[in-house]
């Protein structure tokens, strides 16, 4: 896989619309979630995005501490349906902790994981914080790395 990471600024208008393509087709579409995806946190994210040939596959975004949570985070975090299985979100999992170490050190990280998800993030070092609680109609739960 190609790796593309880059902050809102420095997206070219293709990437921004193949990255909000993805999240609309797994977050909207696959998942029936019905939120405002622009959220005004892209601007303040580092983007990072997986390719396939010309396909983008794997996408996420990094947040710094004190925009959805007091720590940085990972979030928006997303395999294209037809790609799941090849080891594509774990790649992008695996790039996300290592961007985050070089850019802030070591660092709590925090996320909201849908709860079917937390076999997968605690593979990283993620624990769950609280109990479970519904967003968008998914059961999600915080867990901390």
């Amino acid at each position: 896989m190609e790796w593309k990471v880059m902050p809102f600024e420095d997206l070219k208008t293709r990437d921004l619309y193949e990255l909000l393509r993805l999240r609309s087709l797994v977050f909207h579409k696959e998942q029936n979630c019905a939120y405002v995806d622009t959220d005004n946190k892209d601007q303040d994210a580092l983007h990072v995005l997986g390719y396939r040939g010309n396909q983008l596959i794997a996408y996420a975004r990094i947040l710094p501490a004190g925009v959805s949570f007091r720590e940085v985070s990972v979030g928006r975090v997303v395999t294209h349906p037809e790609c799941r299985g090849l080891g594509a979100g774990r790649e992008l999992m695996n790039n996300c902790l290592k961007l985050i170490a070089d850019k802030y050190g070591c660092v709590p990280v925090r996320i909201g994981a849908q709860c079917y998800l937390e076999k997968f993030y605690r593979e990283f070092g993620f624990v769950p914080q609280g109990e479970p609680y519904p967003e968008d109609n998914i059961p999600h739960i915080e867990m901390l790395r």
